[in-house]
């Protein structure tokens, strides 16, 4: 298996493994502030645990830690947990999925920005064709009633913020070889954690099953997904990397249809074939090719 075989094949596990993570959120009915919380804060300190397992401290380590690329994917880490939960308590879950959902065309700016990679028309068409499934999954759930006020653009943007801080993550990750990156997102994700036990005056007034349910995407999904896709980027681009990742999108709404019985729209389930096919064309191509990364 070449590498940047094996890096869609983490990419892709990694993303399905982060497909149910909606639905945990759902059940959890936890508020952004609570959610943040749990959530981040449990992710951190399993991120934390990976990272101090995988060597021990050196001083080699201790230079790594204090490196632009730590430091960046800290910020990153801190901005993706944190605007995500605000963006999600703002505007309509469709609108911020959007904004999110265009993490692999910010990915292909800022690879050629800075790693000078170039993709290629094909890869350019089946990202154009995921994000299409994408706009027309999500149009499946919106509805008349929803208001494009400030909130609603306030989401949007703060969805736009999530999907450069997911790229800035895979690019940094891909540049920098030698990064910590698990006790970077450790790191940042226990800042941004903390900071909202501190400011949410809900996030200690929750019920044991809430709290039994978050703790599913804190301790497993998020670290364990997240791990691996972060791992993907150092042997695939960050382009193919995101746009695996879309899969969440398409598929979380399944699990919810599945567990909760909320039926999705027909646009919705057309849509999301659109991304499954489109992304399932882009892995037996990659698998025929034999160019090395």
């Amino acid at each position: 298996m070449q590498q940047s075989q094996f890096g869609i094949f983490l990419a892709l596990i990694g993303a399905l493994i982060l497909t149910p993570d909606s639905l945990f959120m759902r059940l959890s009915q936890m508020d952004g502030g609570a959610m943040l919380a749990w959530r981040a804060t449990l992710a951190g300190m399993v991120f934390l645990l990976i990272g101090l397992n995988k060597r021990r401290l050196s001083i080699d380590t201790s230079k790594r830690i204090f490196s632009k690329s730590f430091v960046a994917l800290i910020i990153c880490q801190i901005a993706n947990t944190s605007f995500f939960a605000f963006a999600i308590s703002l505007a309509p879950v469709a609108i911020v999925l959007v904004a999110v959902a265009t993490v692999p065309i910010i990915s292909v700016i800022l690879s050629a920005l800075f790693l000078g990679e170039r993709t290629s028309l094909r890869s350019w068409g089946i990202i154009l064709t995921v994000m299409l499934g994408i706009v027309i999954s999500v149009y499946g759930d919106l509805h008349d009633d929803i208001d494009f006020n400030v909130q609603t653009v306030m989401g949007a943007l703060l969805g736009l913020a999530v999907a450069f801080s997911l790229a800035i993550n895979f690019i940094v990750v891909r540049q920098d070889r030698t990064v910590e990156f698990e006790l970077a997102l450790g790191i940042g994700a226990l800042i941004a954690g903390l900071t909202a036990f501190a400011l949410s005056s809900t996030a200690t007034n929750v019920t044991l099953s809430s709290t039994l349910i978050i703790s599913l995407t804190g301790l497993i999904i998020l670290p364990v997904s997240f791990v691996m896709l972060s791992r993907a980027s150092r042997y695939t681009t960050a382009s193919n990397v995101s746009m695996l990742m879309l899969l969440e999108t398409v598929l979380g709404p399944l699990w919810v249809w599945m567990i909760i019985d909320e039926r999705p729209s027909h646009l919705t389930i057309a849509g999301g074939a659109i991304v499954i096919l489109a992304i399932f064309y882009f892995l037996l191509s990659e698998r025929k090719n034999t160019t090395p990364v």
